[in-house]
Formats: structure tokens, sequence, C-alpha cells
């Protein structure tokens, strides 16, 4: 880790172990007054934690350790004495609490946060002295502060009430006191309040901020001059977030981060691109005069596009990536979280402190999208957690058309879903960038310290309508005549610089024409860009580039350490009672992994992930009943009777062995997939799994599926192996229980995009899976899972199809038929393959074959071919299906079953046996399901 820039100065020889008292000193002035040390020193103390330790990442020698918890002890009271202040008085100094207390929970109502000055709010009475029965003639009474962190011991109503005001109802509205935890509630409390709410800056900083302010304001002018009335979703009204990313990652750096993630929607988006990760401006006008990227099927809007650069902070390089994001708004937020977390288990962060999130909304989708709270959920989950997110909402108070508070939630600010996690709210006023950069400061500090999630609230607006081509005055006449008078955000802070003599004119014109020149002459205009990145903050995906579609790939093992990990599966902690029926379970797969029993799913499926990580691949799985299984077929973790202590043997195959993470996931779709998309396409490696608890609740992700699954790679490169388990089948359960909906995923397919399978044997699934990881190929894998195959007795496989085997896209007849007799042939996928195994039996047929394709897409036609080839005297080829006809493969598929039947014999007529097309997915009662089948398998025998 790089020498931060507070060692250096420990380590230099005016602050060694000699001068500590010197140190000491100033350490307690800052708990005096924390404005009156220079702003490093102060930029320091602020990191120490609670506890007095110095900062983690600095080794300190044990003489500055003493002299730091020394001062952090010596916050010396001097009590008041004995009968100096009367009972009356005494009654007064409970109200003055009172009325401290009040401004922490309720000052930020009383705050001057929105920029326009359209919000209509009346100060809350308990924020008056008069609320506490004090009056004016108390003002130059003292009163004891007790925890008012004002740096002294007692003080007058009047500097009381003062600093209060000062605090908490100017531009930052602070909300914190929602929080459980008295440690953080203390810790908002003397950040805010020993500045009163404003800490001193030093004139390098202050022209820190108005160079940001330029940048941000200089790009949105000069593209709104070269591209007039082109779509952009400008950040203009909203300039401050570009100096408040700068400080989020200048700051993070300074903590010894190493990659920071962002994710955001459109409103800003080019601005960051250019002005924080340092995108060339001269890409991004090629992509304003409509020049297509190379290697893209269809390519994506330039506001969409994702982005990724390392800059030098204090604390050494940091790599910046900016997620890809469809128009659906909040949906990428799950997505960052996913990608942080496999940079996070890479690295082996599991305090989140070298790789960070960052989540930018906007206000109306942060209180309007359900996928907000269920991200929120996930923060502080076993499976999920990434150490804390920093939320920045761009407020600019319209949600494209909608402006009036009434209609765009039902609750008094957009952020106010975060208190559900009891994550703190950082209200400011745009326009104030001193503001601004003082919140900033305080959210990554929280977020480092406490590794929770922290939300800023940057009250801003929009100058322009919800794009450029918009006129917003006809749905919000009045907020736009005040946006046509409102100075920007730069022009409004160049003032205050310049009367307050921290900067002249001159000085700030130059700033302007410096920022012009360079997108004249297409430079980087991030001055902190590292030109040469370090190759070890990336993922290498050259191995995975480059590879075109096939369905082949080796994934035989050898048979005798296939039985060797099977009976380390087997092995169970002395002392671990397993429950009865699990038991019985371990106890079969004993016998199957010595060759005395045919081999189930659960077996089959168990060693796919034990042969996998053996050899070197990180397995993760979630979902919501992973553990076990929907249907109790998996038991990868086991529960002790005894204790209810969990054992989980696929993470105890062999010492440094690859992660293998299974998590039961709290009851999310959308949120869930989410992440593990963004999980999968950071972690090219590993086998990556979502199982959907049954099939067709993944119909509550499916905007994951439409935007990012089935066309990321096509949009923005971005390569996926993520593989989805969803169980299918019908079985009489109804129409919640029964399909996963298999038409949607191929009407999803095309250009080889991704792959839909449905695999019936245990084989079939064990070299399915393997093929998903050891074959170079990545892309995303929809498996249409069993349910009642998971025990049937036909369902099995042998220790020779694992260890000798491939996955097959089709399977053809499996009994001994004469060939030449065979004068039918039912093409089928799934489930309804084994009834129709059983009815041919039972009825002694020997002129219907009966051939799975366990590939729907890609298609399989040449592997079909093949299997039709030996039936020459076909005269009826059927698809059986057990959905509607509107529903399952027919309608997707038959194109390509009819290519492969009339190659074979022109006059061939592919006909159809299954459900007729239905509104709901399946009927809801059992004799009418029974019926339904019994005629669907009798057309696959007579149509």
């Amino acid at each position: 880790m790089q020498e931060s820039v507070m060692q250096r100065m420990w380590n230099s020889a005016h602050l060694s172990g000699g001068n500590a008292a010197y140190v000491e000193e100033l350490y307690e002035l800052y708990l005096h007054d924390p404005n009156a040390v220079p702003e490093e020193w102060r930029t320091y103390f602020q990191k120490l934690p609670a506890d007095g330790n110095p900062a983690t990442d600095v080794s300190h020698s044990t003489v500055r350790d003493h002299f730091i918890l020394l001062a952090k002890n010596q916050r010396r009271l001097q009590p008041v004495s004995a009968g100096s202040v009367s009972s009356e008085h005494e009654k007064k100094q409970v109200e003055v609490l009172r009325l401290i207390q009040a401004y922490r929970m309720r000052g930020h109502q009383a705050s001057r946060l929105d920029p326009l000055g359209l919000w209509k709010r009346t100060s809350p009475a308990d924020l008056s002295i008069n609320h506490y029965g004090l009056t004016d003639a108390d003002l130059d009474t003292t009163f004891r502060t007790g925890e008012l962190f004002i740096g002294k011991d007692e003080a007058t109503l009047r500097e009381i009430h003062d600093a209060l005001r000062s605090t908490y109802c100017g531009t930052i509205g602070s909300e914190f006191t929602h929080i459980v935890d008295s440690e953080q509630r203390k810790w908002f409390a003397q950040r805010l309040e020993s500045v009163r709410g404003r800490p001193a800056f030093s004139p390098e900083v202050k022209g820190h901020l108005l160079e940001r302010l330029t940048a941000a304001e200089g790009l949105e002018k000069y593209l709104g001059t070269k591209y007039p009335g082109t779509k952009r979703f400008g950040l203009e009204g909203g300039e401050s977030l570009i100096l408040l990313l700068d400080e989020i990652i200048q700051r993070c750096g300074s903590y010894g981060t190493k990659e920071i993630v962002i994710g955001m929607a459109h409103r800003g988006r080019l601005n960051v691109l250019v002005n924080t990760l340092g995108k060339n401006p001269r890409d991004l006008f090629d992509e304003f005069e409509g020049k297509q990227a190379q290697g893209l099927s269809s390519g994506d809007v330039k506001y969409h596009q994702g982005f990724s650069s390392n800059v030098m902070t204090a604390g050494g390089e940091v790599h910046l990536a900016l997620a890809f994001n469809p128009s659906h708004l909040e949906i990428v937020s799950p997505v960052v979280e996913g990608s942080v977390r496999a940079r996070q288990d890479r690295r082996k962060d599991a305090d989140g402190d070298l790789v960070v999130p960052i989540s930018i909304h906007g206000d109306a989708a942060f209180a309007g999208q359900g996928v907000v709270m269920e991200t929120f959920q996930m923060s502080q989950t076993r499976g999920y957690k990434t150490g804390g997110t920093i939320h920045l909402v761009i407020n600019n108070q319209v949600g494209f058309t909608t402006s009036r508070a009434e209609d765009a939630r039902s609750t008094e600010y957009c952020t106010d879903v975060a208190k559900m996690i009891q994550a703190p709210i950082l209200h400011v006023n745009g326009d104030d960038p001193e503001a601004v950069l003082f919140v900033t400061q305080l959210a990554v500090d929280y977020r480092m310290q406490f590794k929770r999630d922290v939300v800023i609230d940057l009250v801003c607006y929009r100058r322009r309508g919800h794009n450029e081509a918009d006129e917003p005055s006809g749905t919000q006449p009045l907020m736009y005549q005040l946006i046509g008078k409102q100075r920007t955000t730069r022009e409004l802070y160049a003032d205050a610089l310049i009367q307050s003599a921290v900067m002249d004119a001159g000085r700030v014109q130059a700033k302007v024409d410096e920022y012009r020149m360079a997108l004249d002459n297409g430079q980087h205009v991030v001055k902190s860009l590292v030109k040469q990145p370090n190759e070890e903050l990336f993922v290498d995906w050259r191995p995975y580039l480059g590879h075109t579609w096939t369905a082949r790939h080796d994934t035989r093992f050898n048979l005798k350490t296939l039985q060797e990990l099977s009976n380390r599966l087997l092995e169970i902690p002395e002392g671990f009672v397993v429950q009865r029926q699990v038991a019985k379970i371990l106890e079969d797969r004993q016998k199957m992994g010595a060759g005395a029993l045919p081999i189930n799913w659960g077996f089959a499926e168990t060693m796919a992930y034990a042969t996998l990580l053996s050899e070197g691949h990180p397995v993760r799985i979630t979902g919501q009943d992973v553990g076990r299984g929907t249907f109790s077929h998996r038991h990868a973790v086991l529960h002790n009777q005894k204790d209810a202590e969990r054992y989980i043997a696929l993470q105890n195959l062999y010492d440094g062995q690859p992660k293998f993470d299974l998590y039961d996931s709290y009851l999310s779709e959308e949120a869930v997939l989410a992440f593990e998309y963004g999980y999968a396409t950071t972690t090219p490696n590993a086998l990556v799994i979502w199982e959907a608890q049954f099939g067709d609740f993944a119909n509550g992700a499916q905007v994951v599926f439409d935007q990012f699954i089935s066309s990321g790679e096509h949009k923005w490169g971005r390569l996926c192996g993520l593989t989805m388990l969803l169980p299918h089948g019908y079985e009489g359960q109804g129409p919640e229980h029964s399909s996963a909906r298999l038409e949607r995923y191929l009407q999803l397919c095309a250009e080889h995009n991704m792959q839909v399978c449905v695999p019936t044997t245990p084989a079939q699934v064990y070299h399915m899976l393997r093929r998903q990881v050891i074959r170079p190929l990545r892309k995303p894998l929809v498996a249409l899972t069993p349910k009642s195959l998971l025990r049937h007795k036909l369902a099995i496989s042998t220790l020779e199809d694992l260890a000798e085997g491939s996955f097959q896209t089709v399977l053809g007849e499996v009994d001994a038929l004469e060939a030449k007799k065979v004068t039918r042939l039912v093409l089928c996928s799934g489930k309804v393959y084994y009834d129709l195994l059983e009815k041919r039996r039972a009825e002694q047929r020997d002129d219907i074959a009966i051939v799975r394709i366990e590939q729907l897409y890609p298609f399989p036609e040449e592997d079909l071919t093949e299997a039709l080839a030996p039936y020459k005297n076909l005269k009826h080829i059927v698809w059986c299906q057990e959905e509607p006809m509107n529903q399952g493969a027919w309608y997707c598929s038959q194109h390509h079953m009819r290519r492969v039947a009339s190659a074979h014999k022109k006059e061939l007529f592919l006909q159809y046996a299954g459900r007729d097309a239905s509104a709901a997915p399946a009927c809801g009662y059992a004799s009418m399901h029974a019926e339904q089948q019994e005629k669907l398998l009798n057309d696959a025998f007579t149509v």
C-alpha cells in the first residue's frame, strides 16, 4: 500500500516521537474547535475511530498511540459547583437539552435546501425556544451544553441556539437520529456540531471546487453549442455532482481503496464520463456524430455507456468503473453491488475497504422504483453485503414531468425509503459547493468507519426539460420562470470567491478558457488520470474473448477422482447429528459413489460443483432455498440437529480450494438476479448460479433478463456466464407453479446471445454445468430444471456417464426399436418425455420413436438431423409439449424443426400435440390437469 500523506507527516523528523506533545496539543485544539487546526490535520483527526485507536492503515509507534489515546480521553469537563444554580434553572436546563435534541431530530425541516426557493415549509414549533418555556430573557443565561459538541461545557442560550441553527438549519439538512446505534448518532452529532455544519476550507480547496464546477458547466455549454437540441440528459442545475464524485474518489483513495464501481442512470452521465472518469471528449463527440462502435451488433445510446479508468489519489492508484445501464433507471444498483462483491471476494476484502460502490439515483426513481428497497434490504445480508454503499440522489425535483410532491411520493423526502435500514441521510443545497464538499466527507468517513449505507440528497434543479428537446414550461411554468432567472452554481460560487478575495475575476475566467481550449483540442480533462494503469487492478478477460459458438467441449472427469470427491462430501464432523431423512439421502449417495445405486439428480449436480472446485473454479449459488433445494434434492448445507450449526461439505474438499459460496437469499428475484449478473460479469472463471424457487417466480426479474442477460453483450460488449436454474414442469400444481415461461426466453434469443437448455437426466445436468465453465465461451445459460424428475425412477444415470460422457444437445431413442418399423417420430423436451416413454412401453408400440431436444437455443439442427437419420419410413413427425400452444417452445422453435423434417423427407409435415392456447400457464384443478395431460399424450401418438 502506498504511503499516505499523513503517514509521511508522521514519519517526518519534526513529527517523530520526540514531538508527540506538540501533536497532542494540536489534537486537543481540534477537539475544542476543528476549524482551528490546519485542514490536513483536521482531515486526519476526523478519520480516527471513535475508540481512539489510530487509523488502521498507518503504522504508529507506541508513543504515538499513547498521546492519541490520551488526547481522545482528555475532554476535560469543568464541573458546575453544587448549589450554583437554582431549581428553576435546573428545570430550564432540562428544556435546553430537549431543545438540542429537537434540532438534531427536526432541524432539517427548517434548513435551506432548495436552490429555487420553491419549497414551502413551516419551521417546526419545537425548534423555537418558546416551545420549551424559554424566553428572550434567558438568552444570556449560561447553561450546561451536555453532549452538544461546540467545544465548551457551558454556554449562553444564545450561543447554544445560534450553534444549533447554524449546524442544522443552514444549507445542510441531516437525518441521523433514526439510527438505533448510539455510537453512530453521537458520531454524526460530533462531526456536524463541532464545525457548526460548515468547516473552514483553504483557498486551494476552494479553487479546486471552482475548477470542478467550471468543468461540469463547461462541458454542458460546449455540447449545447456544438449539438443544439440533441438529447444528452445534461447535468445543468446539478453541476455539484462532479465535485462531489471527485471528493468521494480522492477521500476513498486516502483510506487505501483500490477500486470504485459507480452505477447511475442517464442524467449527467456524459458529464461524469468526461469529467470524472476521463473519457476522451473526442470519443464523446464521435458518438454525438453517430459513428458506430466496432464489434457490437446493436450498440447503445451514448448516455447508457459504461467506462473504466484509473486515477491517482493521495493514497495511490484507484480503478474506476462506471457500469453500463439501460433506461430502467434503478436496476443498475444491484448490478453494481454484485460487481463490487465479486471484486471484494477476489481481493479477499471481507470488510469492504478496498472496493467501494457508489449508486447515483434520480429523486423520482429513488422514491418510486421497488428495486431500490430490494437493494437496500440486501446491504447487510451475508450473501450480498459490500461494506456499505454511498448513495447520491440527483434531486432535480421533477420526475419526467411530475413535480408535485403529492403525486411523486407519499413521504416528505424522496430519500425516506433509506430509513428502512437506518441509513443516515444528508440533504444538501446543490448551490452551496462547500456544504456539498462537507457532507461528502462525512458520508465517506461514515461508510469507511461503520461499513453501512449512507445517502446524500443533492437538492438541485433541471435547467432544461427531461431532455434537451423537451420544453419544460408547458408542465412546470412557475418552476421554469425561476430557473430562467437562476444564476448557475459556478457563477454564484465564483462571485463568492471574488468577494472574499480568494480569487480574482481574471483567474476565474482563465479556468473557463482553459477548459474550453481542452475540449476544442479533444484533450483529456481529468488531471489525475493515470495514462498507464496498473494491470493488477483488472480482471483478465482475454482467455474468454473471440470464441465462436460451439456446443462441444470435453467435460469428462477421472472416475477414481470422482469417487474420491464423492467420499469427501460424505465426511461429516464428529458429533454432527443429521436429520433422519437427510441421513437417508447421504446413505444413498454413498451407494451411488460406489456404483451400487443409480445416480440421481442431486448426486450428479453436487458432483459437478465438486469437480469444478477440484479444477480450480470458484462456485457461487444463491436463491431462496438453494441450500436444501426447493424440492429437497440438493442438501448441500447440513444442519446439526443438536445445536443448529451448519456444515457445507463443498467448502471442505481440500485445503486452499476455491471459494464455494452458497446463500439462501432473501425473498427477492429482481435485485438478487441483477446482483448475480453483476457478479458473473466480473468473475469469468467462476460458475455463478441463481436458482428460482419455482421457475415461474423469475418473472419478477424480467427486466434483468430483458435489459442485461439477453442483450448486454450485443449492446455493450459485456460477456456474462451466469447460469439460471428455473424449475419447470406440469404436475398439476396450478398456474403459478408449473411453467417457467420457456417461451419468454426463447423469444429473447438471437445471434447466439444465450443458451436455453432443458436437461432430463442427471448426467445431462452434470455435463451442462461443467461445460458452462470449462468451455471458454461466456454466454448466459437458462436451464429449465425438473421438479418431479428429481426422484423419477427412469431419470437416472451411471458413474460412467459422468466420467466419460458429455452434454448432448439431442438425446435419441433409448429403447431397442427396429428403425425400419418406425413410422412416427415424437419430438419433445423436458418431463413430458418420461410420460411419453411410459405410455409407449405400456402400449408396446414399436412404431413410435421419441427424441428429446435438450438444448432449444442455439437450436441443434445438425444433431437433430443425425437423430432422425435412421428412420427412413417416417410418415408423421410430432412436437409434443405440456405447455399451451401459445407458450412453451412451439412458436419459437417450430421453424427449426420443420427445416430438419423437410430435409429428412420432403413430405413430412410437423404437427402439434399439446394443450390448447391459454391465457394462463396451467389449469388450477387436478382433474382438469389429468384430463389435459392424457389428451396431449394421446394426440402425440395419433394426431
